[in-house]
């Protein structure tokens, strides 16, 4: 099992960029200027510092992803485009999350322990999370907490790779 849950509407694509001042702004207009809606998007250098990975999550509902493509292969900067198949690939997002424990704090720690979510900082009354999964999984933790009420919440957008299956 690769890790990913198959979703129809939204697609993964990886974009391989030059790593220089304007390219996001580029690239991002690009989907701004054709009305295309970007669900997540994530920016970070690859091991080469010449180059950074663009991984976003697109609507292809209302676009056809052939076109978010060419439009893409148009962009000077662009080096490399992927679209990840979510059923040949592993997504994932980091979330932080700062909620209230109040007199619940052992229905709290239950919680944290079935998604063996990371303690960041704790006060009196709060504590912050962290936890990495696939963003369904993230949703379902993020369900399981509001209860408790939730003081402020970031998640990162996906970031994706091909999975190893051979």
């Amino acid at each position: 099992m690769n890790g990913s849950t198959p979703n129809q509407r939204w697609h993964t694509i990886v974009t391989t960029v030059e790593n220089k001042p304007g390219v996001l702004a580029r690239v991002s207009g690009l989907f701004s200027r054709r009305n295309y809606n970007i669900h997540s998007l994530a920016v970070a250098p690859t091991d080469d510092e010449r180059f950074s990975r663009i991984t976003f999550t697109v609507d292809v509902e209302g676009t056809p992803l052939d076109q978010v493509v060419k439009q893409l292969n148009k962009l000077i900067n662009v080096v490399d485009i992927q679209e990840l198949n979510p059923a040949d690939s592993v997504e994932r997002e980091l979330m932080l999350i700062t909620v209230n424990v109040g007199d619940r704090r052992k229905e709290l720690m239950e919680v944290v322990d079935d998604y063996c979510a990371f303690i960041l900082s704790e006060g009196n009354d709060r504590i912050m999370l962290s936890w990495s999964a696939r963003p369904a999984r993230l949703d379902e933790l993020e369900e399981r907490l509001r209860p408790f009420g939730i003081v402020e919440l970031q998640r990162t957008g996906r970031v994706a790779l091909p999975s190893l299956d051979d």
